[in-house]
């Protein structure tokens, strides 16, 4: 949202309307409110604006001066909201949502995909295939930028402002629209030259004989395996070496340091030029994550053409076989 604000600050980040020709003069004193309360401090909200701690103070001051009332107790701890604070903060969070909201309605009414379009994704998968998209779709549609803010962690899509985010799942948000885009696999693979030396396992029980590579963020010394006939397999493995990333589970893999669970649309390219062997065929591999993909926006966003084109490009992609099953 772009705001009037005394020579030299820097335009508050947080709730964006696009209004740039004709800002609001009351609109950075009472984002400047909000964000010190969800920060618990001028300096917080600073930080989260992008701006100085004295111009938060200020716009916090001349607020109160035009209500005619503290709407905080400063003390040396901590901030603390008067009743009136109380009052205003309610209101003012309802406010701001629904000033989003009106800029999302008015700027709907244009067919052509404009403005800011930010997409959330995994790191790895978002690297290969949601990345490759964005070029393209900025070169079709001019007045469209994006942003790909990549993590494996959980983002919330009204905070962060997030257009569209794809998640893998087992329940996607409820409060969010979803449109499920993919079945994901997971397969266990291991470099050629580490089964020369271990040998293949054949059986769940071989698993134990094996040294394993473990993803921090679903791998507790334990895999969930499903075998062909439905039955579930909890397996304790031995993984010296763990990691957080997708990518460098791969490379460890590839390194011939043990066996791995991979995700299919990660593994299948170098299992198809046998740097990677696929073992135990038949049984699944099942993650806190699940194994559906989902395209997820909130409702505000089912109408606005540049995520409408986004998710129109993913299923394009995806669909009816996605491109690692190919």
């Amino acid at each position: 949202m772009t705001q009037s604000r005394s020579p030299g600050a820097k335009p508050a980040a947080g709730w964006s309307t696009g209004v740039a020709e004709r800002p609001l003069p009351w609109l950075p004193g009472w984002q400047a409110f909000v964000k010190t309360v969800e920060a618990g401090s001028m300096a917080g909200a600073a930080r989260l604006l992008d701006c100085t701690r004295a111009q938060v103070s200020k716009q916090i001051a001349e607020l109160e001066a035009a209500f005619g009332t503290r709407l905080l107790e400063r003390s040396t701890r901590r901030l603390a909201l008067t009743p009136a604070g109380q009052v205003f903060h309610q209101h003012a969070l309802a406010a701001l949502e629904n000033l989003v909201a009106t800029q999302l309605a008015v700027g709907n009414l244009g067919d052509e995909p404009h403005g800011l379009l930010r997409v959330s994704a995994t790191i790895t998968f978002g690297r290969l295939y949601v990345a490759p998209l964005l070029p393209r779709l900025a070169e079709q549609y001019p007045r469209l930028s994006c942003e790909l803010l990549l993590t494996d962690q959980l983002v919330d899509l009204a905070d962060e402002q997030i257009d569209l985010a794809l998640r893998m799942t087992r329940t996607p948000p409820q409060d969010a629209v979803v449109r499920k885009l993919a079945t994901l696999e997971r397969v266990i693979c291991a470099a050629p030259g580490y089964l020369a030396a271990h040998g293949t396992p054949n059986t769940v029980a071989d698993l134990a004989e094996h040294q394993t590579l473990s993803y921090l963020l679903t791998d507790d010394n334990r895999w969930h395996l499903v075998a062909p006939d439905g039955q579930e397999h909890v397996v304790p493995v031995t993984s010296r070496v763990r990691t957080n990333n997708t990518d460098c589970l791969l490379d460890l893999a590839l390194g011939g340091h043990g066996l791995a669970i991979l995700p299919l649309y990660l593994a299948a390219p170098h299992i198809a030029r046998q740097r990677l062997h696929a073992v135990l065929p038949g049984y699944e591999a099942h993650t806190r994550f699940g194994r559906h993909l989902y395209a997820c926006y909130t409702p505000s966003r089912v109408r606005v053409p540049k995520v409408r084109v986004l998710l129109g490009a993913l299923i394009a992609q995806f669909e009816p076989v996605p491109p690692w099953a190919r």
